[in-house]
């Protein structure tokens, strides 16, 4: 197994009444790309905050590149590049003005300022764009302009947060061509992200919901977590169908994409067709169904049906299920 280059320990982070992150143990070894995953309030951005030592946790420890990151906080800031969700740069200066302010802030000095410029110009393709100010980019450029001023000082680690939030396809797969590139180059990288096709790039994925870090793994092992198969069904009467088949024999659960329906069952090859049938004889148009591989989604949906179930079972007192009889 390679070095651990960041590790936290019963990480904690609350703001009054609301715990953003709960009690993370999580490790990260050189040269992963590492993906966060989660919703909206997740405690993904809260989690990166804290390894950047932005953020002193309530409780717990964290160390990233062998510092702590309470007591040596400005230390790991040479070790470190932090690219924030939202776009943190100067807008009244240029393209070329920030790269100049960013080196200045790392103290990176001649020679090596202006080779590192134009190296990183043309890695991250704004080498047309020096005189532009940055507030006139698009999305795409802004994200790879706020990349380029998190690499000046060459940090073996990486941290970004949801980079390619809002940003249009070619221009999020012209990023993640730079990031792949930056792992090749032994760069770790760990990216938070609400994007499951995202996370299938990953080595490891950690996945959040709640403050809490529900799984830990590669994507192949996640998706291999789902109890069941998956049969991808699209139907001409896809709320008749879903309400249909919710209690047919077989049935673990129903998950909706779209005009599709993703059943999860026991055993597909078994399932078809009966299910077939039962469609049939309600009078619903079967337009295609298949069994699938699962994906990320679908894992990472059906784990957090079953934490809330569990959740629910803890919370309700015995006995009180005939109590509305």
């Amino acid at each position: 197994m390679s070095e651990a280059v960041i590790e936290t320990r019963g990480l904690t982070k609350r703001f009054r009444r609301v715990v953003a992150v709960d009690h993370l143990d999580l490790t990260i070894y050189r040269g992963e790309i590492f993906g966060l995953l989660g919703p909206d309030s997740a405690g993904k951005t809260t989690t990166l905050r804290l390894l950047c030592g932005l953020m002193r946790p309530t409780e717990g420890t964290a160390r990233v590149a062998g510092f702590d990151t309470v007591h040596q906080a400005e230390a790991l800031k040479r070790q470190i590049g932090y690219m924030p969700q939202q776009f943190s740069l100067y807008g009244d200066l240029t393209v070329m003005e920030n790269l100049l302010f960013f080196a200045d802030i790392f103290d990176v000095r001649e020679p090596e300022r202006s080779q590192r410029i134009e190296r990183l110009l043309r890695f991250a393709g704004l080498i047309e764009f020096i005189g532009r100010r940055s507030a006139y980019l698009s999305g795409g450029m802004k994200q790879k302009l706020a990349l380029a001023c998190a690499l000046l000082h060459q940090p073996p680690i990486l941290l970004l947060d949801e980079p390619t939030t809002g940003v249009d396809p070619v221009s999020r797969r012209e990023f993640w061509q730079i990031l792949t590139e930056l792992h090749l180059a032994g760069v770790t990288l760990v990216i938070t992200t609400p994007y499951m096709d995202e996370a299938e790039r990953c080595t490891r994925v950690g996945l959040m919901y709640q403050g809490r870090l529900m799984v830990c793994d590669t994507p192949t092992r996640i998706r291999q977590m789902i109890e069941g198969e998956v049969i991808e069904l699209q139907v001409g009467a896809f709320r008749q169908a879903r309400q249909l088949l919710q209690d047919e024999p077989g049935v673990l659960e129903i998950q909706t994409y779209g005009e599709m329906l993703h059943l999860i069952v026991d055993n597909a090859a078994a399932r078809l067709p009966a299910i077939a049938a039962r469609l049939k004889e309600a009078g619903i148009p079967v337009l295609s169904m298949r069994q699938t591989r699962a994906r990320m989604e679908e894992a990472f949906i059906s784990l957090i049906r079953r934490q809330n179930a569990r959740i629910q079972a803890e919370m309700t007192p015995p006995g009180a299920e005939s109590h509305g009889e």
